[in-house]
């Protein structure tokens, strides 16, 4: 992975307490599930969003970054959680949100 991309995405997620590297962005997801991750994430707090489709280089990096293959892709507190998929199982179980406010402890 090219290191100034990588130090671009760790200086993304460490600075942001909830990061959402999507298809589109806030206003206008490109994807249903970029938007249900939005939709899911919104309602804990300021939800910083990457647009990858702005940039081929970022929409493969961040699937290197993570060793993850789809987007959407959520740091919560610099720790990568997963994708749409993992944010609904883990608000069905009402541990989303214990997820955000414990602040990355």
């Amino acid at each position: 992975m090219d290191p100034t991309l990588k130090a671009q995405f760790d200086d993304t997620v460490k600075s942001h307490p909830i990061v959402l590297f999507m298809k589109g962005n806030a206003l206008f997801p490109q994807c249903g599930f970029s938007a249900r991750a939005l939709q899911l994430l919104q309602p804990l707090g300021p939800v910083h969003t990457v647009d990858v489709l702005a940039d081929p280089a970022v929409r493969q990096g961040i699937k290197d970054y993570s060793n993850w293959p789809t987007i959407p892709q959520v740091y919560i507190h610099g720790k990568f959680v997963g994708g749409s998929d993992i944010l609904t199982e883990l608000a069905e179980r009402g541990e989303l949100q214990d997820l955000v406010a414990a602040g990355g402890k």
